[in-house]
């Protein structure tokens, strides 16, 4: 089996552990500061609804989603997605989760490059992740390398996706920062550290999903070209 392969695993192993870790530490740093209530004693929701009318932002909604850390702001229906657990909280990590998502809503208003052009990759890595790897493996299995690497390059589009979902994420928190600090929403420097651990935490996810996307790659790339040489 290629995915029990040591190959596999010395690629792998290192990926699985690093996302872990970002797991953990993004749950940690969720937990310590929705524990912590800012100040102003706005939920997240007043917040939202509050930098949507100061954003000057046009047809932006709000609405509720279930579960935890589920928020998105979706640009299909300019709608700002809030799970309870920050629509209903005045504590800082949902204040900085909840203008983190305003942050993409700006981005669309103002046709940010990098969102749009995620935009247009979604359907393309939705049937390069399932068509990449197969096509591999029949090129592999048929001994026909061509076949397998297109599959590589369908498959690579995974990887283009997490890289461009960075700039889309660190520019939607800097947003985030600024309206909360130029609002009043966030009002002390402690305050302000809190918005940063939390969205610095969650930074790091996509970070993780970047090199985990990488190592996957690359171990395709070694598989194909030892056939090859082979």
């Amino acid at each position: 089996m290629f995915f029990l392969s040591p190959t596999y695993l010395m690629y792998m192993i290192p990926a699985f552990i690093l996302m872990a870790l970002t797991s953990w530490y993004v749950k940690s740093a969720y937990a310590k500061w929705s524990r912590v209530a800012a100040g102003s004693r706005f939920s997240g929701y007043e917040a939202t609804r509050r930098l949507i009318a100061s954003s000057g932002l046009q047809g932006v909604k709000i609405q509720g989603t279930p579960g935890e850390m589920t928020d998105h702001y979706d640009p299909r229906d300019k709608t700002v997605y809030l799970s309870n657990g920050v629509a209903n909280s005045a504590s800082v990590a949902a204040l900085a989760i909840a203008a983190h998502e305003l942050g993409h809503a700006q981005q669309d208003a103002e046709e940010y490059f990098p969102l749009k052009f995620r935009g247009v990759l979604v359907p393309l890595v939705n049937i390069g992740s399932n068509l990449g790897w197969i096509l591999i493996m029949i090129g592999l299995f048929l001994q026909l390398t061509q076949l397998a690497w297109l599959g590589i390059l369908v498959f690579s589009g995974g990887a283009l996706f997490a890289l461009v979902t960075l700039p889309v994420e660190f520019d939607a928190s800097a947003r985030a920062r600024r309206m909360l600090a130029d609002s009043g929403i966030i009002q002390t420097d402690a305050e302000m550290r809190g918005v940063s651990n939390v969205l610095n935490a969650a930074a790091l996810t996509y970070v993780a999903g970047l090199v985990t996307a990488v190592l996957q790659l690359l171990y395709y790339v070694s598989l194909v070209s030892g056939r090859s040489r082979d």
